[in-house]
Parts: structure tokens; sequence; C-alpha cells
């Protein structure tokens, strides 16, 4: 059962792969943009699904969660691939984008925390008491 979600990771990843180079190739990029993200979105969203509707046994999810764990490092290795060098070098857009998106992760921060932190009967009692 465990290679069961192994395999789900497999489609998934070389289904983020194909967008992300399909992606890149819209841009105009000679490279693959995005694609382990993809990955990881479609692999969030089916194991989701396939755990509501039950049709994915606990076993199953072992298999992605060991990958899931490897994530970190199989990005790092994946960014050392690229060539920081020349994105530097090709103008200021690079480092824009990166500063960027690293503020919006961090300013999000509060967001997602106060989320987390909300407990389920409170937000069963705020949804019936009237505005």
């Amino acid at each position: 059962m465990i290679i069961y979600g192994v395999a789900l990771l497999s489609l998934c990843t070389l289904l983020g792969l194909f967008i992300g180079d399909l992606l890149g190739a819209a841009i105009g990029v000679k490279a693959n943009v995005g694609g382990v993200g993809f990955a990881m979105l479609f692999l969030l969203l089916i194991s989701e699904r396939l755990k509501r509707s039950g049709g994915f046994p606990q076993l199953s999810s072992q298999g992605v969660s060991f990958w899931t764990a490897m994530y970190i490092p199989i990005v790092i290795a994946m960014a050392a691939q690229q060539n920081v060098r020349g994105a530097i070098s090709g103008g200021p857009m690079a480092i824009l984008a990166g500063i960027a998106a690293t503020v919006l992760c961090f300013a999000l921060i509060p967001l997602v925390d106060r989320i987390g932190r909300r407990d389920p009967a409170a937000r069963a009692s705020a949804q019936d008491t009237p505005a």
C-alpha cells in the first residue's frame, strides 16, 4: 500500500514538471518554472481529496509522508542546479522577485497563525451569532 502513495507522488511530479516546462516556454525562459511547487500543490490537493473520499488508506499515506519530509532537501538540490550568476547578471528583476516573495511570505505569517489558532468551538459559535 505504501507504493500507492509513492506512485501518486511520482504522477504529481511528472505533471508538475510538465506544467513547469510549459510555463517556462510560455514566458520565454529555457527552464522549468515552478515544477516542484506545482507537483507539491497537486499532491496536496489530490491526496486530501482521496482521504476525504476514503480512497487513500493510511498505509498509502505513509508513502506520501516520507517524501513530504524529503521536500526541503529536494528543493535545495534543485535550486543548487539553477544558474544563480546568470539570473543576477540578467538584471535586477530576479533579485526583486525574490525579495518580493520573501516579504510577502513574512507578511502572511501572522494571518496563517491566526487561522491555525482558531478553535472549532469558537468558529461554530461565531457562525451561530447573528451579525
